[in-house]
């Protein structure tokens, strides 16, 4: 049966090439893919893999060097500074590093009243845009009073990385880029991180495309995973095709890698 989602985000041909010559590295070769709005998508591969830099490509961070990419059905058109602007409005990411992800000289006010300004609330009542923000705080289980006047680099990295998608909530964008989202944090946050981004899908009809190394995670919240070695995908379909009944070695490597509780654990490799 045909897939009747709209596409939000394609690409044709999408290559990235670093450097001349010797030193010439294609990172990202020759890629197809075609996500639909509201699917929850894994791109999923080692270090090195290339799903970094075309999650970049994706954000529109750095140019590709051949090849198109496609934004709700049209050829992406970022050469100004407005229109990239514009589609920043409707993409937006979550990296790996909660760190490294906020301006350590702006206070968590700011961070969340820049987001209600990029929707075009800067005119609404101060009153209203703390409603904004205690609702979006809230909603990660943090409570704006107590983050008030605070800085980001005075939170945990899991109230950090719930801070982050406290601007997501605020945000709104069609399609979410979450760069190993969950991997500076212990299980049991993880496990309620992917749940509010999950729920954020259910509740403003998002499209998050998790890029991770981790392919239990991706199993546990995508429709749709793809695979990526050294810059191609290997591999695509529903989650239960490509994880229960893999097709490619690499792939059943990925497998193979994870530990089971239930099975001794082969240590030889490490």
């Amino acid at each position: 049966m045909a897939d009747k989602r709209k596409s939000c985000l394609s690409g044709k041909g999408v290559t990235k090439v670093f450097g001349f010559g010797r030193t010439r590295t294609v990172a990202v070769n020759n890629v197809d893919f075609d996500f639909k709005e509201g699917e929850v998508i894994s791109i999923v591969g080692e270090s090195g893999s290339g799903k970094t830099t075309l999650a970049k490509m994706l954000l529109g961070l750095i140019s590709e060097t051949e090849g198109d990419i496609y934004f709700q059905g049209e050829k992406r058109d970022i050469s100004s500074h407005g229109k990239r602007k514009a589609y920043w409005q409707q993409i937006q990411a979550i990296f790996q590093d909660p760190f490294a992800s906020f301006n350590i000289f702006n206070k968590i006010d700011s961070v969340l009243l820049d987001c209600i300004n990029m929707r075009g609330g800067g005119r609404l009542p101060y009153e209203q845009k703390v409603e904004m923000m205690t609702e979006a705080c809230s909603f990660v289980n943090l409570k704006f009073e107590e983050l008030t006047n605070k800085y980001p680099f005075e939170l945990s990295g899991g109230q950090q990385q719930r801070l982050m998608i406290a601007r997501i909530f605020l945000l709104k964008p069609k399609i979410l880029l979450a760069d190993e989202p969950t991997s500076m944090i212990d299980a049991c946050s993880r496990a309620t991180i992917l749940d509010y981004l999950l729920q954020l899908r259910d509740e403003v009809g998002m499209t998050p495309i998790f890029i991770t190394h981790d392919i239990g995670l991706a199993y546990y919240v995508s429709d749709t995973v793809y695979i990526m070695e050294k810059g191609v995908f290997v591999e695509s379909g529903s989650a239960d095709e490509v994880i229960l009944h893999p097709k490619q070695p690499y792939t059943q490597r990925l497998i193979n890698d994870v530990p089971k509780i239930y099975e001794e654990w082969d240590l030889s490799t490490v």
